[in-house]
């Protein structure tokens, strides 16, 4: 909490001032997730960008969980975040969801992050702050902000792991690619489509749909429609139970 508030001291300094601190420190580690993945962040890898020994790390961050608390509490703090009362709710619920989905499309590697339990830093709060914000004036209790709120994120989350499966790998196919294409002839040879009519029908709807440009964003704007609609109704719900 102290190095995520920026109110911890290096530990064991001595002697001339430190070439290096915190910041700088999350910066490497952020440039190394963002060109090689999350994969490729590691105290020694962060060492080497910076043009250090591992070993002069330590002082500023012990190890690679605090590192990385502190990479997505950095990136959270960076988040653009304009104004939303001026906006009507819905446009208000829009923005944030756009925001996330551009935070993951610049930085996929924090998808595998967000899940976990994240300690309360400045930029964890901020961005918890702003988008309980979205809500106001909806008339729902606490905890449903905090539902919807989670739901919408949720979302969010899963068409940027969509979008990132659909991107083309080094060899020029998406990473999705041999998913449906490698077991289609296969599922040809022994299954009775007769039986999967729906699944056939839509699922062959839905895959040329997605094979155009704009059919990632159309789905994601009809998600989002879906979603707010269901929010509407629950505050709707909330208003009436409120009433004598």
């Amino acid at each position: 909490m102290a190095l995520l508030w920026r109110r911890a001291r290096p530990r064991g300094q001595r002697g001339p001032r430190p070439s290096l601190d915190v910041d700088t420190v999350v910066a490497a580690a952020l440039r190394l997730a963002d060109r090689d993945g999350i994969e490729g962040v590691s105290m020694r890898a962060v060492a080497r960008e910076l043009g250090v020994g591992t070993m002069s790390l330590y002082p500023y961050i012990a190890d690679k969980a605090t590192l990385l608390a502190l990479m997505v509490d950095t990136v959270y703090l960076q988040m653009p975040r304009g104004p939303l009362q001026h906006l009507h709710w819905r446009e208000r619920l829009v923005r944030v969801a756009d925001a996330n989905l551009a935070l993951l499309a610049d930085h996929p590697w924090i998808d595998c992050l967000v899940s976990t339990q994240l300690p309360p830093g400045p930029g964890v709060m901020a961005k918890y702050e702003h988008e309980l914000s979205a809500f106001d004036d909806l008339g729902l209790p606490d905890i449903a902000v905090d539902d919807c709120l989670t739901l919408l994120l949720v979302f969010v989350q899963g068409v940027g792991r969509a979008a990132t499966a659909a991107e083309p790998t080094h060899s020029g196919e998406p990473a999705d690619a041999r998913g449906w294409g490698a077991i289609k002839p296969d599922l040809t040879d022994w299954s009775d489509w007769g039986n999967f009519a729906r699944a056939v029908r839509i699922g062959a709807v839905a895959r040329q749909a997605s094979a155009k440009a704009s059919g990632s964003a159309r789905a994601y704007r009809s998600g989002l429609a879906v979603l707010t609609e269901g929010i509407a109704a629950v505050a709707a719900q909330t208003t009436d139970e409120s009433e004598p």
